[in-house]
Parts: C-alpha cells; structure tokens; sequence
C-alpha cells in the first residue's frame, strides 16, 4: 500500500495553519485590538526608578537627564545603582545629584560573591529604594516623553502588583535596525498578548515596574541567582498571573535604546536571552515551543503542499493565516509606534525559518555570566 505523501503533507501544513491561526485568535489579538482601562479614581503613587549601571559613563550622560526631568507631581526618587565602574561614571553622578536631588547614588565597590550578573546590583537597587513602586530600565534607555512615569504607575491599583512595558529601539537607517526592531515586536507581541490572556510569562527590564513588596514576598531572585541573565523575564515568570499583572503599551510610555550596529553583537545579546527561556514555567515552555515550530514549519510546508498536493486547498489555509495575521500585525504595530515595518513584515515572517536555525542553539547555552 502506497503512503500518500501528498495528502500527509497537506495534511501537516493544515494542521501547523490551524495553529497559528489559533495564536493569532487566541493570544495576539489580544495586543491589537487592546484598548486600557479608564481609571474611576486616579491617584499617583510615590515610585522609585531603579537604573543599574557599569561603565556607562556616557550613556548616563545622554539618558539619565531623560528619567531626571520626567513631569511627574508625585513623590519619587532615581535610585542609580554605580556597579564597579572604572570610567567617569562617579564624577558624572555626583554632578547630577548636586542638580537633581532626587537622585540617590548606590556605590557598590565589590563584587558579588557566587551572584552573576546584574541581580546582585538591582537587588540593591530595589532594597535602597524608598517608595513601594519600582520602576525599572537600563542606563541605555531613555524615556519616550516626559509622562513615562505617570504612564508606567497608573494601573498599580486594586491588587496590581506588575506592569509590562514595551522597550523599543530607536529608528535608525539601515536593514539591521529594522531586523532588530522587528524581532523587538514580535517577542513584545508575545509576552504582552499572553498577559492580556491572563498568562503573563516575561517582562523586559528596559521597562518594567512592580512592588518591592512583591519582589521581597518571593525572596528577591533567590531562586535563579545561580543564573546570569534572567533578572527580568525569571522574575515576572515567577511572580506574575492574571490576577496581579497590566500592560501598559501608551507610547508615552515607552522607552527608547540605541540598537547594535553590528550583527555579532545584537546575535550575542539575543543568545544571552534567549538562553534563560528553559527556565520558564513548564506551561509557558510548552506553548512557546509550538508556537515556534509551526512559525518554522509554515512556509517549508506550504511550499511542499502547493508543489506536491492540492495546491488550492493549500493556498486557502495560507490566506486565511496571512489575512488574520496582517490584521493583528498592522493593529499591534500601530500601537507600539512600529507601523513603518509593516511593509516590511511578509519578509522577516518567511525569515523567522532562519532565524530558529541561527538562534536554536541558545537554548542549549549555558548563560555567560556577565550582564553588560
């Protein structure tokens, strides 16, 4: 009896269809059609920003003004955590602080013992800091407006205890810049739209706030300081749900981060994050996974099926997947001030079969322990 390979391989393109389909209606519509609660009774709330930095003299100098003179009425405070720098960071922070008193400077002259990379240095950061709402970004990053903390702390209200922001880079001219974005969206795409599901399984800590509360209840990062990265994403994964979790994706809200220029240093940043993704919780790993392998088996299937099978019916399936998921593209895109890559998002879709096979062998890494 003959195996009808045709009819197998149509079969398989349906069905890995059917599955991004189901994502796109069940997860990522969720980001796209996305609309935030009106607060009834508005209130600011004091809030602590927690900025980690290490030899980043210079680019304190270009963004820690930024964080400095956000308008915001209530109480709060820049706690800048000066982790071992050699360069002017020092001097440059005790200049600033004469300006600005609102920021708080944390020396820390030795290294953390058996704690690599940056938990060490944000732990003291977030136990410095005075007020219950942490925000968190980098030394990189500067705020997208003035409003960036009055944004990120509104939804802190009625058992909120986490909120996700979106970390996006500048625009620049370029083919990387654009890769480098887009790949920012898609994994935004993800984390926001599965918190919007009520599954919340990562943040980035370019733009992230959450209570110390919360961050003492868990015992800090005792239970991942034996891995480098993992400061941000670990955490949420292990103290985020649907109950105590919002996004916030206002593009007032944002926060802005020069990106590599250079291919082999964004591929290591990349293999460095994506790294710490096995430690996920057993149900985000899985749905990750398939996720990931029906965006890897897509376009190879349903090159097969329109060769080797019924070609319609294969183009059928591709066009109800492609229509679905240029809506929620165009929608989530527009949301996240990154509608200038929709005319280019029908290639990095059919380049994400690369992009597994270049950084598949991340997850298999142990995590450098360096956070720079």
């Amino acid at each position: 009896m003959l195996i009808p390979w045709p009819w197998i391989l149509l079969g398989s393109f349906a069905l890995v269809a059917l599955i991004q389909i189901f994502y796109y209606l069940r997860f990522f519509r969720r980001l796209a059609f996305f609309e935030p609660e009106v607060a009834d009774n508005y209130q600011e709330k004091p809030v602590s920003v927690v900025i980690c930095a290490r030899d980043e003299a210079a680019n304190l100098a270009s963004n820690l003004p930024g964080v400095l003179l956000q308008t915001y009425h209530s109480t709060h405070e820049v706690v800048l955590v000066n982790d071992n720098s050699q360069d002017e960071s020092r001097y440059l922070l005790e200049g600033l602080h004469k300006q600005f008193r609102q920021l708080n400077v944390v020396e820390l002259l030795q290294e953390a013992q058996l704690i690599p990379g940056k938990k060490f240095p944000l732990s003291m950061g977030i136990k410095s800091a005075k007020y219950e709402v942490v925000l968190l970004t980098d030394a990189d990053c500067v705020p997208a407006s003035e409003f960036w903390i009055q944004k990120m702390q509104e939804p802190f209200s009625n058992g909120i205890e986490v909120v996700l922001g979106y970390g996006a880079y500048h625009k620049r001219k370029g083919f990387l810049n654009k890769l480098i974005r887009f790949e920012t969206f898609h994994t935004a795409l993800q984390y926001l739209s599965f918190a919007l599901a009520g599954m919340p399984y990562m943040g980035v800590g370019r733009n992230l706030a959450y209570k110390k509360e919360l961050f003492y209840r868990h015992k800090g990062f005792s239970s991942h300081n034996h891995i480098s990265g993992g400061d941000d994403d670990l955490f949420v994964n292990m103290a985020a749900n649907s109950h105590n979790t919002k996004v916030v994706v206002d593009p007032q809200a944002h926060t802005l981060s020069v990106p590599h220029t250079r291919f082999t240093s964004w591929y290591k940043q990349k293999t460095r994050h994506y790294s710490v993704a096995k430690f996920y919780k057993p149900v985000h790993r899985f749905l990750l996974t398939i996720y990931a392998i029906s965006q890897f088996l897509f376009y190879p299937l349903f090159i097969g099926a329109m060769l080797l099978s019924d070609w319609r019916i294969a183009l059928g399936f591709f066009s109800v997947r492609m229509i679905i998921q240029s809506v929620v593209y165009y929608k989530s895109m527009k949301k996240l001030n990154e509608k200038d890559l929709f005319a280019w998002y029908l290639f990095f879709d059919i380049a994400q079969f690369l992009f597994y096979i270049i950084f598949s062998t991340a997850i298999l890494k142990r995590p450098k322990a360096v956070w720079k």
